[in-house]
């Protein structure tokens, strides 16, 4: 899967970064960067794509996500069509990159845990109850510091996860920007070939093959593991490279909904919509004019 390569350090001319979005509908398109991102939701409510893993997100939410971690936040076509009393897409995005730690300070034994945390970072980490209350209350606080006093609330935050028990870890296994041959996880095999065939007609049968499943066993198994059906899935990872191109190209929405795997321009469109709550051809007209600084969110 192409997917957008960004990086936001030089775009801001800073390894660290702190801002507040406030959007109609969060538009960026599935997106890596070098940089780790700390984000949390205070209004809105959808579906977040971190990795392979594809969740609910409601206001409160907060994730913290390692570098090169695939993205996407999609908000419900009840939100976006103005059922939710007017409210808007709104974050705090925290952004920081690894070179900040190139002096060694992250190799001091006091610092391990922190070490540990963006290790686990890598595979995504949902941040839940009392840690991620105080850490919002932090990273408000980053939003109006000066200063020292930045670097100090980013170390606090960063202690405050390392330190705490209520981190719940996103993906399984790092799969989409890592190869591991002693990945053991029978689903790995899947979620590539999903990532680089989804252009093409993918079978259930054959997906299944390379599991060793039958297709009603794997069904089940890839149910248990992702709390959705496989076909749920692949249209995810295919809506996701639509919104992409919708943004990032001129091709019309016929040849991206052919590029992205769908044999007729009515079903993709009907997809498109159930997924981002808006018609192709509405999604790029609205999201388009976000996208300069939104390749990140």
């Amino acid at each position: 899967m192409k997917i957008l390569q960004t990086e936001i350090a030089p775009k801001i001319n800073s390894l660290f970064s702190v801002m507040e979005r406030k959007e109609s509908f969060f538009s960026a398109p599935l997106h890596v960067h070098p940089e780790y991102e700390l984000v949390y939701i205070k209004e809105s409510f959808g579906k977040r794509i971190v990795g392979n893993q594809i969740e609910r997100f409601e206001a409160g939410d907060m994730v913290l996500i390692g570098p090169s971690l695939p993205h996407i936040w999609i908000n419900d076509d009840s939100f976006i069509n103005g059922q939710a009393g007017g409210a808007r897409a709104t974050s705090i995005v925290l952004y920081f990159h690894p070179q900040l730690f190139d002096s060694g300070l992250f190799d001091l034994p006091e610092a391990e845990h922190l070490k540990n945390l963006l290790r686990l970072s890598k595979l995504g980490i949902s941040i839940k109850n009392e840690t991620r209350d105080k850490v919002g209350e932090k990273v408000e606080k980053l939003l109006h510091a000066q200063g020292f006093q930045r670097i100090l609330l980013l170390l606090e935050i960063l202690h405050l996860l390392a330190e705490s028990a209520e981190l719940a870890q996103i993906n399984a296994t790092e799969l989409l920007h890592y190869e591991s041959k002693s990945e053991k996880d029978r689903l790995c095999e899947v979620y590539r070939f999903v990532h680089e065939n989804f252009r093409s007609d993918i079978q259930l049968k054959d997906v299944a093959k390379l599991t060793n499943l039958t297709p009603q066993s794997f069904c089940r198994l890839f149910k248990k593991r992702n709390n959705l059906h496989f076909v749920e899935y692949l249209n995810q990872v295919r809506i996701s490279n639509s919104c992409r191109l919708l943004l990032d190209s001129d091709w019309t929405i016929s040849e991206i909904a052919y590029n992205c795997g769908y044999k007729t321009i009515s079903n993709f469109n009907k997809l498109f919509k159930e997924t981002t709550g808006l018609s192709p051809k509405r999604y790029r007209e609205q999201a388009i004019v976000h996208v300069p600084l939104e390749e990140a969110s």
